[in-house]
């Protein structure tokens, strides 16, 4: 099933949704060697309503850029809601001194990981993930030859 992207009062500015979904999936089977199906929702949404499932979920009040849930039942399909702030990923290019559009697919490809399994709570693991991001964006947005 291809990846689904909403926008809870906010505006994404994804292009081509069908290349990224496609490229998810991709990414998704290539880490889960049993999986036999994807499922994907992405929501994109402001500080606000991502805070708010911080505090509901998770019992953190702070900001946050990304939370992912995975709500698999069984290790042959991954199900997952990654909720994204739209307004972080805008703060967060400025510091990092990126594109809107590169910090963007960055945490769209950072919260697929974690569906995978990659996690970011050592020095370790997230430097491995950030590894990660970057082969991500370097082969998702290649020129085509």
């Amino acid at each position: 099933m291809p990846a689904r992207f909403y926008e809870q009062d906010v505006q994404a500015k994804l292009k081509d949704k069908r290349k990224l979904s496609a490229f998810l999936d991709e990414l998704t089977y290539k880490h889960l060697k049993k999986l036999k199906k994807s499922s994907l929702t992405y929501i994109f949404c402001d500080d606000e309503y991502l805070l708010q499932i911080n505090r509901q979920f998770l019992n953190h009040n702070t900001l946050t850029d990304i939370i992912t849930f995975n709500l698999s039942e069984h290790e042959e399909v991954l199900t997952g809601e990654i909720y994204i702030s739209t307004e972080r990923v805008v703060e967060n290019a400025a510091k990092f001194n990126t594109s809107y559009t590169d910090e963007l697919h960055r945490v769209i490809f950072h919260g697929a990981l974690h569906l995978c399994g990659y996690k970011d709570k050592t020095e370790t693991d997230k430097q491995a993930m950030r590894k990660k991001e970057d082969q991500c964006l370097k082969q998702y947005f290649k020129p085509v030859a």
